[in-house]
């Protein structure tokens, strides 16, 4: 049997990415898998809504394909897989307003969801392989998984929600015995909040923990009056749009190495409209780079994306600010061109570690 990898090139290494453990922009093919636990008598209203969900996503850029498959030993289980082309179209969609809309049938006869994404690595038995482009190293990551979560407060309420948001007890950072919070970074610029959070284990365990935390609760239902997308946490359909809409996935991660913690910073850019993700890619370019340059400040960067709005969390060596543009002069420019207003120092609200972290 003839691998891929062998098609691929004949010389294809298999040496690891050493610093970057996380990124969706090396052009490899995206596997996406669904699991989905439906609904008692609810089978057929969810193959209906499937199937409408199908047709429309077949027109989407980058798709290639999609399988849904019902177990053989619970017929309340469902798994749907997609491939596509390569991550950023797949992301581009999948948080989309359109997508939001998109997927509300299916909700309704569902109990639980649950997605898991990964580049496709290594395959066999497809002819056109040797022109399918695969993640040509194994990526070694640090057992942290990094997520955020960003929205927006009424104009003038700024201060308030800044002194809910640093002012509470911390969750127990325990969730089981394979998951534990290890940090919680809190930011703001004019009225935009963004929560970074660190997670080893299973990230969707950690957030239903914290969601069921009632220091946590009393801080939602406080700044719920300033928000300017209402929701009610009460009502599951109502928390889970917000969350779907306020969640800014981590779309780059680098790391230089063995290097000791540093002082915290975050970065907004906010992009023109659909160049969002090319910002970011140009950012986590530049991070990359400088994680590899022994005199650079830059100690760990993470870049979350969703739409256009762009994140860039930063460790960085003693006290130095890190620039917001590329230092290369044409990367500079272009960064520039795509963004609708100046990038942004964002402020510091909380930044809470677990004591064993």
């Amino acid at each position: 049997m003839t691998t891929t990898s062998e098609r691929l090139s004949g010389t294809l290494t298999r040496e690891v990415s050493k610093r970057v453990s996380q990124s969706v922009f090396d052009g490899s093919r995206l596997r996406v898998v669904l699991l989905v636990d439906v609904h008692d008598g609810a089978q057929q209203q969810f193959l209906e809504a499937y199937e409408q969900l199908c047709n429309q996503v077949a027109s989407v850029p980058g798709h290639v394909s999609d399988q849904l498959c019902q177990s053989i030993e619970n017929p309340s289980q469902w798994l749907i897989t997609s491939e596509w082309e390569s991550a950023p179209p797949f992301l581009t969609w999948v948080n989309s307003e359109e997508h939001v809309q998109m997927v509300e049938p299916l909700h309704s006869c569902v109990r639980d969801t649950r997605s898991l994404r990964f580049h496709v690595v290594r395959e066999t038995g497809h002819a056109e392989s040797g022109q399918r482009r695969l993640q040509a190293h194994p990526r070694i990551g640090d057992g942290v998984i990094r997520h955020a979560l960003t929205f927006t407060v009424r104009p003038g309420t700024e201060e308030k929600v800044a002194k809910i948001l640093s002012d509470y007890a911390s969750p127990e950072a325990r969730v089981d015995d394979t998951t534990r919070l290890c940090r919680t970074s809190l930011f703001m610029h004019g009225n935009r909040v963004v929560r970074a959070i660190e997670v080893r284990g299973d990230l969707l365990a950690a957030l239903r923990h914290v969601a069921r935390q009632p220091e946590v609760r009393a801080v939602e239902e406080a700044i719920n009056p300033y928000l300017e997308q209402e929701r009610d946490l009460n009502n599951q359909e109502s928390a889970r749009v917000f969350f779907t809409r306020a969640a800014l996935p981590a779309v780059h991660h680098v790391s230089a190495d063995d290097q000791p913690e540093g002082m915290r910073q975050a970065l907004c850019y906010p992009a023109r409209p659909g160049r969002g993700m090319r910002l970011a890619e140009l950012l986590a370019r530049t991070d990359s780079a400088a994680a590899d340059d022994p005199a650079s400040p830059i100690l760990r960067s993470t870049v979350f994306q969703r739409d256009d709005v762009v994140v860039r969390l930063v460790d960085v060596r003693g006290e130095r600010d890190v620039e917001a543009l590329p230092p290369d002069a044409r990367a500079a420019a272009e960064v520039r061109e795509l963004l609708d207003a100046e990038a942004a120092r964002m402020e510091l609200i909380t930044d809470r570690r677990s004591p064993d972290a």
